[in-house]
């Protein structure tokens, strides 16, 4: 599980289970780091594979892992790096601006929402409030700094985050490979919402309730395996252009009126262009003959 989702209560009950064990590995608060940081320091280090190392730390049955991941660290600095930049990019333009204590209020406080947790790393002073309303409209200057030492602070823990389990005598290794599975998770999701455009539908009855998850989950299982057919035989095709492409092929109803009465219906369906037509190639797969024409009616 990801971090926030259980709480120490639920993971009291894990750890209690005597019948039925419930083993976990569960991501923990940013804090959490920061209050074992001191702990930590002392540990060594163990590669868990390249460009991945761990400390280990036991504490109260469980194990923490704390994971700092080269990739990870790229990432995130280059992210702060962006953040700070257009913060302070936005802080001399309203020094410039000098607007009024209520106009500067209100910018400050959507530069802060933009900044996120960076916005803890400048230090911004103000002037005293104006007492009369007629002074909060008067032009006011303010400063601000950048704070260099929790900026190393927060530069030394780029890339780390710190994982707790019940599972205290498994590789540490294998402990970081399966909690890399939340990333397959929350890509299902991704593809359920985005690719199968899959939203909640609040039925009534438990059989619809069931039945409606069993859809969803078999479409899914469709897209995995169109996944995998693109990767060994498309790989330059994501699931989401084939199912745009192929979306254009229609099925339509002809039906053509008879001088008794009845009906001549025409199930037709679209033939491919050159551009779908590759595609079913590339799949190996043959759309189905056009069906029979059927009379109805009478």
């Amino acid at each position: 599980m990801d971090r926030g989702i259980p709480t120490e209560e639920v993971l009291r009950e894990m750890r209690a289970a005597t019948e039925s064990p419930v083993q976990y590995l569960v991501g923990t608060p940013k804090s959490r780091l920061g209050q074992m940081e001191a702990e930590l320091l002392k540990l060594p280090w163990h590669q868990a594979r390249e460009g991945v190392r761990v400390k280990l730390l036991p504490r109260d049955a469980e194990l923490y892992l704390c994971v700092e991941s080269q990739a990870r660290i790229g990432k995130e600095r280059g992210m702060r790096g962006r953040r700070l930049r257009t913060l302070i990019t936005r802080l001399k333009d309203l020094q410039r601006q000098r607007p009024g204590y209520e106009t500067l209020l209100l910018k400050l406080g959507a530069a802060k929402k933009e900044a996120g947790r960076d916005w803890s790393l400048v230090d911004i002073t103000l002037p005293p409030r104006p007492v009369r309303r007629a002074e909060l409209r008067e032009r006011v200057d303010f400063t601000f700094t950048l704070d260099r030492e929790r900026l190393r602070v927060a530069r030394r823990r780029e890339g780390r985050y710190l994982l707790r389990s019940n599972l205290t005598d498994t590789d540490p290794g294998k402990l970081w490979q399966m909690y890399l599975q939340l990333t397959q998770v929350e890509q299902a999701f991704k593809d359920l919402k985005g690719d199968l455009g899959v939203r909640p539908v609040f039925h009534q009855k438990d059989g619809r309730i069931e039945a409606h998850i069993m859809v969803c989950f078999l479409a899914y299982c469709v897209h995995v395996t169109l996944r995998a057919k693109l990767q060994r035989h498309a790989p330059g095709l994501t699931p989401r252009q084939v199912l745009d492409h192929l979306a254009k092929i229609q099925m339509i109803d002809v039906r053509l009126p008879a001088t008794d009465g009845r009906e001549l219906l025409l199930r037709r369906r679209t033939e491919p262009n050159a551009e779908q037509q590759l595609i079913l190639t590339q799949l190996q797969l043959q759309l189905p003959q056009q069906p029979p024409p059927k009379i109805t009616g009478m």
